[in-house]
């Protein structure tokens, strides 16, 4: 037999000590991999929850996380122009929206010149944002830091059309993004 062939097919003894060096190689390798697995895991420096970061002093902390629905945002709703019936006729738009409409009625200011305006404090600062995409940015903010309740005003003014439909909501919640936090804010929720 020549020595290629004695390479190639090797001796009962040469092929066991390969087999030997290498399973005793890829043994090595699994439980190096093993132990590394095991020190990261163990050595992990994440934690499970967000770091929060605790408001600077004088700050207000708000809710700026978008609601997951509509049904999620409370709302009074107001006309500011002379058009009979608009807030209760644009209330219905909302309710079926499912918007929970909880007042509506006259507004004492009138507003020609303005789509919608709305009021709102601390604690929907996220639904507003919801709100302004129904309107297509197209309002006037008024962000009051001292609100305690969690009711958004809408006023409906003399520019106000229509509410957006549920394709154009969702377009401008996209470009409208996360809200801007309020001067003097800071967000309640990472």
């Amino acid at each position: 037999m020549a020595a290629a062939d004695l390479w190639l097919t090797g001796s009962g003894t040469e092929m066991q000590l390969a087999r030997i060096r290498a399973i005793a190689i890829i043994s090595t390798l699994a439980i190096i991999g093993i132990t590394l697995a095991v020190i990261t895991l163990n050595r992990d420096t994440q934690s499970d929850a967000p770091v929060t970061q605790s408001c600077p002093a004088g700050f207000v902390p708000v809710d700026n996380t978008l609601p997951d629905s509509e049904s999620e945002v409370k709302i009074n709703v107001y006309n500011a122009t002379t058009t009979v019936d608009l807030a209760r006729n644009v209330a219905a738009d909302f309710t079926n929206r499912k918007f929970k409409v909880e007042k509506t009625g006259n507004e004492k200011k009138a507003q020609p010149d303005v789509v919608a305006e709305l009021r709102y404090g601390p604690k929907t600062v996220g639904g507003a944002q919801l709100l302004k995409a129904y309107f297509l940015n197209d309002v006037e903010s008024v962000f009051d830091i001292k609100r305690e309740n969690d009711t958004i005003d809408v006023i409906i003014g003399g520019q106000f059309k229509q509410l957006a439909t549920p394709t154009e909501m969702r377009q401008a919640v996209a470009a409208l993004g996360r809200p801007v936090l309020p001067e003097g804010t800071c967000a309640e929720k990472p």
